[in-house]
């Protein structure tokens, strides 16, 4: 459930990385919280609720998507490939930075790529 928070908590953020259980756990509640907000909305007969639950969360789904490409290595736009993109969300991202950010998986490693950088222009 932390990850579904936080991929909530960067509502409309594109920029950056998200490790796979960042994007799987927000897939996961996303879907189980869906069926929950249908069940709701079909016994009470109140069809908008899910429709409001699903634009609701339209816009953060598509980001913590874009942000797993990027940790991959991908640009963003490689979400709209069907099939490929699931290939991508499956895959382990890049480790330690890349062009879009460092490695969320391993934070502490940027610190030491700066170690190695500033060593070795010193040298």
């Amino acid at each position: 459930m932390k990850y579904f928070f936080e991929a909530l908590k960067k509502y409309a953020v594109f920029t950056g990385r998200a490790r796979r259980s960042e994007y799987w756990y927000f897939t996961l509640f996303n879907i189980i919280i869906s069926f929950v907000v249908g069940a709701i909305a079909g016994a009470i007969n109140t069809p908008l609720l899910g429709t409001a639950y699903t634009l609701a969360l339209l816009l953060p789904g598509i980001a913590v998507g874009v942000r797993r490409m990027h940790d991959t290595g991908k640009s963003g736009w490689y979400v709209l490939i069907p099939i490929y993109n699931l290939i991508l969300a499956c895959t382990e991202g890049t480790p330690g930075r890349n062009e879009y950010g460092p490695d969320p998986k391993r934070p502490e490693m940027e610190d030491e790529i700066n170690e190695i950088g500033s060593h070795l222009e010193n040298n």
